[in-house]
């Protein structure tokens, strides 16, 4: 029998949708069906032989013991059970019998790409951005602290050529450079919010 749909199949074997797809996703259904998604069809011959060599000892308590049961019945000749319908009989609710599947191709994908970046990372190509941010913040003032000493002994020879008083000339010449360090740093902010990613970066799709 090679005609049986997942709903069909679940209630032969007394498992729910969800497993019968965990089973396609792990690949214990292999050759056991025709098509894919909602067209898939199963035969049960072949289900019930792979699931009799397949199931480990996890399986064989909870729902892979029933499993068990539902493949001697199939031995036996059994009716298909019928379908579960609501006491009110509306309609049930729709179930995409692939959305597991879906889920674990997912969940899979996120995991290739989590090791592509530990993979990259230990040869060197990504750093941590905090780092590179404190590095950055230390070599900055550094250099800023270095340029207002510069600026202090610039205001004491001035103030001893042409005899001024130094503070003046000092104050004066650091309210200009704090007045640009200012509009730098807005520039610079208006210029980093329009960066968008490299190509490089998009490929990587990290």
């Amino acid at each position: 029998m090679a005609d049986l749909n997942t709903t069909e199949l679940a209630a032969r074997l007394s498992v729910s949708k969800a497993r019968i797809s965990q089973y396609v996703a792990e690949g214990k259904l292999a050759g056991c069906y025709t098509g894919d998604g909602r067209a898939r069809r199963f035969d049960l011959a072949k289900v019930a032989d792979a699931l009799g060599k397949r199931l480990d000892l996890g399986q064989m308590t909870g729902n892979g013991l029933s499993t068990r049961r539902a493949i001697r019945d199939i031995g036996e000749g059994s009716p298909t059970p019928a379908a579960p319908q609501p006491r009110d009989g509306s309609e049930l609710p729709y179930r995409d019998p692939d959305r597991l599947e879906l889920a674990t191709i997912q969940i899979k994908e996120e995991e290739a790409r989590r090791r592509r970046r530990d993979n990259e990372r230990d040869e060197g190509r990504w750093v941590l951005a905090e780092e590179v941010q404190r590095h950055t913040a230390r070599a900055v003032s550094r250099e800023i602290g270095q340029f207002e000493t510069v600026i202090r002994d610039a205001a004491r020879a001035v103030a001893d050529r042409f005899g001024v008083d130094f503070r003046e000339v000092r104050k004066v010449m650091m309210d200009e450079w704090r007045r640009h360090r200012g509009n730098r740093r807005d520039e610079l902010r208006e210029e980093a919010a329009g960066v968008g990613m490299s190509e490089a970066e998009a490929a990587a799709n990290v």
